[in-house]
């Protein structure tokens, strides 16, 4: 989409080049493992979101913070080549581009150690400066690296202009009740909603103890990725999706595939249990090719995928959402 043109979707997060090496097997402490795939690309949650959810149709612009070193520039020209509107990105003149190391090895098992940089010199001011454009749309996707008070202000400023907010609560943390109450719709996965709650979440029955936790403090809807599937609660009721099978050959921006979807789906009008049988299958795609960025689905493949497993290769029962 072109800068200025009003947005569907509102991303807030973090923007990194992600450099990735594939392996045999992951290293332990002392290990020198030796890899045989390199690649460098585009990636933070708040740049895979913005991506993802262009790819799908949406119309997005988003607001985040980069160095003006060459990988920052370059980032942006990446973005502004999937269609994301990069008005709102601030260049940072004194701090470096995030970077994130990724390890993944043949079953799909990653380790991650970041720097976040230009990330962490985000300001409110830079929400400020982007008020209309979250003011005019329909859903804010925000996630958690970038810092608390920036968060804060643009869940803050959507829930009282009137846009839903979905919050991907990673990296895992705490936080204020005052802004779970502002939050429509959050997702977070196992570990991020142990930290949210004291549940550790292991299975079904877990993921729901999770849910209800966040139910009660506010939230609207919650969708818990367990280890064996995800959880769809709201008050008026409950959603089973079991894992799909795939051939995964990498787990890294699963997450960031699904809250795009789902913000998708949501900003199109669809009910939380049907966006979220959209990002289910968009998840799992995006596990199927290595990296965040190149896994992540066109709209074509999640609808192709859609059709062919009809409504009964998506949940285990009838749901009442």
């Amino acid at each position: 989409m072109a800068t200025g043109e009003q947005a569907d979707i509102v991303v807030v997060g973090g923007i990194n080049t992600d450099f990735l090496v594939q392996g045999p097997r992951l290293p332990g402490p002392g290990d020198n493992v030796r890899g045989h795939l390199f690649l460098e690309s585009l990636g933070g949650k708040g740049a895979d979101g913005a991506v993802g959810a262009a790819r799908l149709g949406a119309r997005v612009a988003l607001v985040g913070r980069v160095g003006m070193d060459p990988r920052g520039l370059a980032l942006l020209e990446q973005l502004e080549g999937e269609g994301v509107d990069i008005g709102a990105v601030a260049r940072d003149p004194s701090a470096l581009t995030g970077v994130v190391l990724e390890m993944v090895d043949e079953a799909g098992r990653k380790q991650t150690l970041a720097s976040p940089g230009a990330n962490l010199c985000m300001r409110v001011a830079d929400v400020m400066q982007a008020e209309e454009r979250i003011s005019a749309a329909s859903v804010l996707l925000v996630d958690l690296e970038v810092p608390m008070d920036v968060v804060s202000a643009a869940v803050h400023h959507a829930r009282a202009a009137g846009t839903r907010v979905v919050l991907d609560p990673a990296p895992a943390m705490s936080l204020p009740e005052d802004l779970l109450e502002a939050v429509h719709v959050i997702r977070p996965n196992a570990e991020e909603a142990e930290a949210l709650t004291g549940v550790e979440v292991r299975d079904r029955g877990s993921a729901r103890q999770a849910a209800e936790n966040l139910l009660r403090r506010g939230v609207g809807g919650v969708v818990v990725a367990s280890p064996d599937g995800s959880l769809v609660l709201t008050s008026e009721g409950e959603l089973w999706l079991p894992d799909l099978s795939v051939e995964r050959a990498d787990t890294t921006g699963a997450g960031d595939a699904f809250c795009a979807a789902l913000a998708v789906a949501l900003t199109e009008g669809k009910s939380l249990a049907q966006a979220a049988r959209f990002a289910h299958e968009a998840s799992a795609l995006a596990t199927m090719r290595l990296g965040a960025l190149g896994g992540l689905p066109t709209r074509e493949q999640v609808e192709s995928r859609l059709a062919l497993l009809g409504p009964a290769g998506l949940s285990a029962e009838a749901s009442p959402l």
